[in-house]
Order: structure tokens, then C-alpha cells, then sequence
């Protein structure tokens, strides 16, 4: 059996699942699209080549193995993009909890099975289906879950909104001893300058009490400003539109002071070596095209 821990962002990583780009299927079609960067990609003829996105994530599987964690990977479907392992499920302290994502996604919930059949079966949770959620959405941070959603009446409207009241309020009756803090996040299908795809696309904690975020992709100001007085000011890194759009908040913790980057983030991992810490860059530039970076393609399963 798994015995499964994680209790937020950045204790030392021991096992993840980690997406995969191979059989990736074609390049999708507009109307086909989740997410306003890939649309974007799709009419400009740059959409990412499998075989660059399959080199990219092996890059990531390399650094993992450098520091000794265990990886599993979804068993590969047919035609089928599996490369964000975040969307499909999370886990918050001994528990899984699937997400209920984009109906046509389903499959990719299928591939993972085999992992969550190792999972003591009272700690995998299906949320009402009322509840939409994704991994991207949610934070555990110790004693807060930090969630990314949105409550605009015209929530339907939007493909990019991907976590609704319901599901905050779910995770609230779910673990009752911890605060569930919600962040109204700016949505937008056609511009992807202005979309928050998820929390982790305009905002990460990492460790040594740091954090990175965009205060453009916070609706309300309070929000962004209880975030930055959490933190502290001067432990904040505080990135610009275009630097939101190129992914530089979706980089991803091994430990307190480990953190794997896109290599081309140069003021970025700048910064994080001035704070002390190692970065491991790699390529990560093709799979930037889709709206999601290296939160989005790991789901950790075990932390010390």
C-alpha cells in the first residue's frame, strides 16, 4: 500500500506521478482546445511536437531520479494528452481526492488507476459531482489549504473555470481542522495575458518562506494583498504579465530548498539562487505552450 503525505508544497518530495507526452494525439482543434494559449499556438502553427514535449518531461524524470524519488507515470492511452497530472487528482495530508475535471478528460483519470488501487481505499475521495475541481486549484500549505476558484455567475461561460464554490466548501467539511482559504482568480477564454488558469499559474509558495505571484491574476485585491502580507513583502518575487503568461510561478519544489525551473527563466532563477536556493533547470518551453508548467505535469504523493 501507498501511505500517502502531503502536507504542503515544499517538504522533501519522495514519490509523484509525473505526466506523460507520448501518443499525444494530434494537434487538437480550436474548437477542441481548453485553454487560450494552446488556441493561440494552434493558429500561429507553433503547437508543441510530441517527440520535444516527451525529450522535456524526460528531463524532469532525470532530475528526479537525481534526488531519489519514486516516479510513476499513467499508463499511456491512444491519441490521448496525459502530459498534466496535476488536473486529475491531489492529495491534502493521507487523502486522495479525484478531481472532477473536464468530462472529456475522464480517461486520463483511467490511467492513474493503478496508483490509486495501491491507496487504502478510505482515503480515496470522489467529491459530489457537483463540485468542480482541479489540482492546480489547491494548496496545501500546513495549516491552510490555499484554493484558486471562481464564483462569477457566469462561471459556465468559462472553459477556464475550473473550480467552483461547491468544491471550497467540500474541502472545508473534508478537513475541518485546517483553513480553507479561497482566491477569486481573473478568467478570460480568449486572452491568455489575462487568464489565471489556476492558482499555481499566478501564484506558488516555495520554501524558505518565499513565494511567487502576479497580482494581476488575483480579482480582488485584498486577496493578493492577505497573500502578500502572509508571506512577508520582501519574500515575495513578483512577476510581470508576461512572465505570468510564460508559466514563471509553476515551478516546482523537491524540497525546502530545491526547486525545479524552466530553464529560460532567467530573472527568475536569478532571484532564487540569491535566496539560497539549488535550481535545477530544465527545458520546459513546449509544454509551456499549453497553458501549464512543472506544478501542472507532477502530482506528489509523498512528502517527508
Amino acid at each position: 500500500m501507498l501511505k500517502l503525505n502531503v502536507k504542503n508544497e515544499t517538504s522533501r518530495l519522495r514519490a509523484v506521478i509525473l505526466g506523460t507526452a507520448k501518443n499525444n494525439g494530434p494537434i487538437p482543434k480550436v474548437e477542441d482546445c481548453y485553454d487560450p494559449k494552446s488556441i493561440q499556438h494552434v493558429l500561429a502553427g507553433t503547437y508543441p511536437k510530441e517527440e520535444d514535449m516527451i525529450k522535456e518531461m524526460e528531463a524532469v524524470a532525470a532530475v528526479f531520479k537525481k534526488y531519489d524519488v519514486t516516479v510513476f507515470r499513467p499508463e499511456v492511452i491512444e491519441n490521448c494528452n496525459q502530459i498534466f497530472s496535476r488536473d486529475i487528482a491531489f492529495v491534502i495530508e493521507d487523502k486522495i481526492i479525484r478531481a472532477n475535471i473536464l468530462p472529456n478528460r475522464e480517461d486520463e483519470v483511467e490511467a492513474i488507476r493503478y496508483v490509486w488501487d495501491q491507496i487504502d481505499r478510505k482515503n480515496r475521495i470522489i467529491l459530489p459531482e457537483a463540485c468542480h475541481v482541479e489540482g492546480g486549484d489547491v494548496m496545501p500549505w500546513n495549516d491552510y489549504i490555499f484554493v484558486g476558484t471562481y464564483s462569477g455567475e457566469d462561471y459556465a461561460s468559462y472553459i477556464t473555470a475550473r473550480t467552483n464554490k461547491e468544491a471550497v466548501t467540500a474541502l472545508r467539511e473534508l478537513f475541518p481542522n485546517k483553513t480553507v482559504k479561497a482566491f477569486e482568480l481573473r478568467k478570460s477564454n480568449t486572452n491568455p495575458k489575462e487568464n489565471a488558469l489556476h492558482l499555481d499559474c499566478c501564484f506558488n509558495p516555495l520554501g524558505k518562506g518565499k513565494a511567487i505571484i502576479h497580482k494581476n491574476g488575483f480579482l480582488i485585491e485584498d486577496e493578493y494583498e492577505w497573500l502578500v502580507n502572509f508571506f512577508g513583502k520582501e519574500n515575495v518575487f513578483e512577476i510581470t504579465k508576461d512572465e505570468m503568461y510564460e508559466m514563471y510561478s509553476n515551478v516546482f519544489s523537491i524540497s525546502e530548498d530545491v526547486v525545479i525551473s524552466e530553464r529560460n527563466f532567467t530573472r527568475l532563477n536569478t532571484w532564487l539562487r540569491q535566496q539560497g536556493f539549488t535550481v535545477e533547470e530544465v527545458p520546459y518551453a513546449e509544454i509551456g505552450k499549453q497553458e501549464g508548467l512543472l506544478r501542472c505535469t507532477t502530482m506528489p504523493l509523498i512528502r517527508d
